[in-house]
């Protein structure tokens, strides 16, 4: 077995070689950027699922679609820490140079940028911020009170009108939604319901954890009707076995099917693990068909590599009482948990442990699927820690 031909590369929103399961989703996103670009309405959509099942993935392949029917996108992944509008200007702006590049002058893209402008003088930059400079004078009166809510729709409402003076459309994706603070997520839904009420041609396609959903409705009540809410989940077993499959098969190399029934099995199904045991047992096994054997002999390595590299990076965020807390969990099982429950086990009232829950939802790990219901936002996470705890002060 060829190394340098090895067909798997996992690694954070990289592409699979094989993106199967999703075809649905891709289908309805191109479907929906022709309506926006045609004059004609549509809901904006947002990924929700657990991490490793591909949500980036998908936004990247959104975006591709978006660029076949020549329409305008801004990629942006919502810090951890804050600071969404410093994300978003660098590629707003050269969305918006990019509109004013194309063929003839428009007064639509000129008002565009001066908004641009004005938007860009109420942002308050640090001493290691970058600098944006932009050689027009603001719009006086737009976009400039300071107020996100109010600034934000307006800016993208100039935007859309630009674009749709130029035949095309203006697809805002978004990936990492659940950092979005309370008052951002109101100005983008604000922005998004006034562009739909003036049939603007803007639209956005986010992702992010479960708790997403309910994030949106806490931010505006509307939001619901807004967006469609596709649920990102593992794929089933036969697009799990095809997504190891056929890109093995492409080099004329197959599994037993035994083997890839341990390795559905292992996985459950989930996107980023199928990718590390395809890539693990494509370098350890000698020749075609890749074996039962190869897979049960490579299996600890591959548990070993996701101990130190996918989980401990996590782990290693958490203080002492949110590891605590997520080894109660786990010693539960898979979950979900009443959050009676896992104060009980842990021999505490549920109000000495709310904190450490919220902490650990506002960290990403862990998320409440139901009315008081706790879960893990990391598929496996359970068994991780389980087998790191062994070796930890409790």
């Amino acid at each position: 077995m060829n190394s340098l031909k090895n067909p798997f590369s996992p690694g954070a929103g990289t592409p699979p070689p094989a993106l199967v399961g999703r075809q649905s989703i891709i289908h309805h996103a191109g479907i929906a950027t022709a309506r926006i670009k045609d004059g004609r309405s549509e809901r904006s959509c947002l990924l929700v699922g657990l991490r490793g099942v591909g949500k980036t993935v998908l936004l990247r392949t959104i975006a591709e679609e978006v660029e076949k029917l020549e329409c305008q996108y801004l990629f942006i992944e919502t810090p951890e820490d804050g600071g969404f509008s410093k994300v978003l200007l660098p590629p707003l702006r050269e969305l918006l140079l990019h509109l004013d590049r194309m063929a003839g002058l428009n007064s639509k893209v000129k008002k565009a940028l001066r908004v641009f402008r004005s938007f860009l003088g109420t942002i308050k930059f640090g001493p290691d911020d970058f600098n944006i400079s932009l050689d027009v004078d603001p719009e006086v009166g737009v976009a400039d009170s300071g107020d996100l809510q109010s600034d934000l729709p307006a800016l993208f409402a100039a935007i859309a009108e630009a674009a749709a003076a130029r035949k095309t459309a203006v697809v805002l994706i978004i990936d990492e939604m659940q950092y979005l603070t309370e008052k951002e997520f109101a100005a983008l839904i604000t922005a998004l319901h006034l562009a739909a009420q003036k049939k603007l041609p803007f639209l956005l396609f986010g992702a992010g954890l479960p708790q997403l959903v309910g994030l949106a409705g806490k931010a505006k009540s509307y939001a619901e009707r807004l967006f469609y809410y596709p649920k990102i989940g593992r794929l089933n077993e036969h697009d799990a076995a095809e997504a190891l499959s056929k890109p093995v098969s492409e080099q004329r190399v197959r599994y037993e099917a035994k083997a890839l029934e341990e390795i559905v099995r292992i996985t459950q199904g989930y996107p980023y693990f199928l990718q590390e045991w395809g890539y693990e047992t494509w370098n350890f096994a000698k020749q075609s068909p890749i074996s039962l054997k190869d897979v049960r002999t490579v299996t600890p390595h591959v548990i070993e590599k996701l101990d130190d590299n996918f989980f401990r990076v996590r782990f290693d965020r958490l203080t002492p009482g949110e590891k605590r807390y997520l080894y109660a969990m786990a010693q539960l099982g898979p979950g979900p948990h009443r959050s009676g429950d896992i104060s009980a086990f842990m021999k505490k009232k549920a109000q000495g442990t709310a904190p450490l829950r919220a902490s650990l939802i506002e960290k990403g790990m862990i998320y409440s699927p139901g009315h008081g219901e706790t879960a893990f936002t990391v598929p496996l996470f359970d068994e991780f820690m389980c087998r790191v705890m062994k070796g930890e002060r409790l």
